[in-house]
C-alpha cells in the first residue's frame, strides 16, 4: 500500500501500439495524471524498459505525486505473457522478448507490479468502467496493429496457468491465406488488423484506385493510419471502403469463434480502426458473426463499440493491479 495515506494512487500503464500510455489514478480510478510517449526511443531510452520507468516517473509528476505514493503498477502488454513471473515472452509487432516487466518496476517503485495482456486489460476496463458493465462473460476484439483479444468471466480475467491467453488474432481462419507476423497463415490478424488493411489500402493508392488516399498519404504504408482511412472513405474512395468492410467481416468471423467457445453475453470492439469508423465496424462485424454463428446462439449476445478509448487497458490494467493486491 501506498506510504502516504491520503495520497494513496495506482498506476495503470499501457505498452500497446506505437505509443507508451501510463495515468495515475486515486482510489476511487478518478485521473489524477498521465504521460505519453512513442513505444520507441534513442540512445539510453532505446531500451524499453527504461522508457517505461520514465514515463511513469513523468505521469507521477504530472499527478503531483511521487514513488512514496504508489500503492501498485498494473501494466498492460501486446503479446504472450508469463503471468507468474511477470515476463513479456514475446510481442510479434514491437520486436522484444523475455522482457521481465515486473521484477523491474518492483525493484524500481518499491510496490506491487502486476502484468496483464492489454487486450485483457482493455476488457477488463470496459466491464469495470464502460461499454460492458454489468456483463457475466464479455469478450473483446481490438484490431490495431495487430488484432487483439481478451475474456472477462464473473468478474475475473480469463487466463492460463502461467500464461496469457484468448489470442484470436493468430487463430486461423483462412487456410493457407497471407502470412502472419507469428510464421504462420491465414491468422486473423493477417486479414484483418489495421496492418493488414493499409498494406491493401497502400496497394490500391498506388494502382491509382484510391485517388484521394494517393493525394493526402501516398502508398507509404506506414503513414496510411486509420484517420486516413476513415477520410479517404468520407472523400469517396470507394476500394478503401470495401478494403475495409472486408475486414470487419473477417473480425465478425473471429467473433464467431469466440462466441461459440465461451458464449459471452457481450462483445466489445476496439482499437484504432473500429474508433475512426465505429458504425461500418460495428454493423458489418455484428452481421458477418451472427451469419457465421450457430443458429442456436446468433441471438444470445450484444455487440458494442468500446467507450473508454485510450485509458481502457490503463484503468483496467491498475483496476486489475488492485484486485489482485487485495486478493479479491
Amino acid at each position: 500500500m501506498g506510504k502516504n495515506g491520503d495520497k494513496e494512487c495506482w498506476v495503470g500503464f499501457d505498452l500497446g501500439g506505437t505509443k507508451m500510455l501510463a495515468e495515475v489514478f486515486d482510489r476511487k480510478f478518478a485521473l489524477l495524471g498521465k504521460k505519453r510517449r512513442k513505444t520507441r526511443g534513442n540512445g539510453e531510452e532505446a531500451s524499453p524498459l527504461n522508457r517505461i520507468v520514465a514515463t511513469i516517473d513523468n505521469a507521477l509528476d504530472d499527478a503531483g505525486m511521487d514513488r512514496e505514493s504508489l500503492a501498485g503498477i498494473g501494466v498492460g502488454v501486446p503479446g504472450p505473457l508469463d503471468i507468474e513471473r511477470g515476463v513479456l515472452l514475446e510481442s510479434v509487432n514491437l520486436g522484444w522478448d523475455n522482457l521481465p516487466l515486473k521484477a523491474t518496476l518492483e525493484k524500481t517503485f518499491k510496490c506491487s507490479a502486476t502484468i496483464v495482456n492489454d487486450v485483457d486489460a482493455g476488457v477488463y476496463g470496459e466491464v469495470r468502467f464502460g461499454a460492458a458493465s454489468g456483463a457475466r462473460c464479455a469478450v473483446g476484439l481490438f484490431p490495431g496493429t495487430g488484432i487483439g483479444g481478451g475474456c472477462v468471466y464473473e468478474g475475473r480475467i480469463l487466463r492460463g496457468k502461467t500464461r496469457s491467453c484468448f489470442e484470436i488474432g493468430h487463430c486461423q481462419v483462412l487456410p493457407d491465406g497471407p502470412l502472419c507476423g507469428c510464421g504462420q497463415r491465414g491468422c486473423l490478424e493477417a486479414v484483418a488488423s489495421r496492418l493488414a488493411v493499409s498494406a491493401a489500402a497502400a496497394a490500391a493508392a498506388f494502382r491509382g484506385e484510391a485517388p484521394y488516399l494517393m493525394a493526402t498519404q501516398g502508398a507509404d504504408l506506414s503513414a496510411i493510419r486509420s484517420k486516413a482511412l476513415a477520410d479517404a472513405i468520407q472523400a469517396g474512395d470507394t476500394v478503401i471502403e470495401a478494403i475495409v468492410r472486408d475486414a470487419a467481416r473477417w473480425l465478425g468471423v473471429g467473433m464467431a469463434t469466440a462466441v461459440s467457445l465461451v458464449a459471452p453475453d457481450m462483445v466489445v470492439l476496439g482499437g484504432g480502426m473500429v474508433e475512426a469508423m465505429p458504425d461500418l465496424f460495428l454493423n458489418e462485424a455484428e452481421k458477418s458473426a451472427r451469419s457465421h454463428a450457430m443458429r442456436s446462439i446468433r441471438d444470445t449476445f450484444k455487440v458494442a463499440v468500446a467507450q473508454l478509448g485510450d485509458s481502457a487497458a490503463t484503468l483496467g490494467a491498475a483496476a486489475w493491479a488492485r484486485t489482485v493486491a487485495e486478493g479479491n
